[in-house]
């Protein structure tokens, strides 16, 4: 998850309450539009996995990096 303090977005999950979906991903680059498509999700944002995992804002869904994936270097 990205430092909230240095991006201020990152949300903060509460306990019973902030939904605990994990996704794995092999891709660095995340495209996120909630739960639901179109109308029920939310916009869709494009997030990037920094070190192992990073947590949507609008969902708090988590998206993390699959073991041995993302080694793309930024290309």
């Amino acid at each position: 998850m990205r430092d909230p303090l240095m991006t201020g977005y990152a949300p903060h999950p509460v306990s019973g309450v902030t939904p605990e979906q994990r996704i794995e991903v092999r891709s660095r680059k995340v495209a996120c539009e909630g739960e639901g498509n179109g109308a029920l999700g939310h916009p869709r944002i494009w997030l990037h996995v920094e070190d192992r995992e990073v947590t949507c804002p609008y969902c708090s869904i988590t998206y993390v990096l699959a073991e041995g994936a993302g080694e793309d270097h930024g290309h």
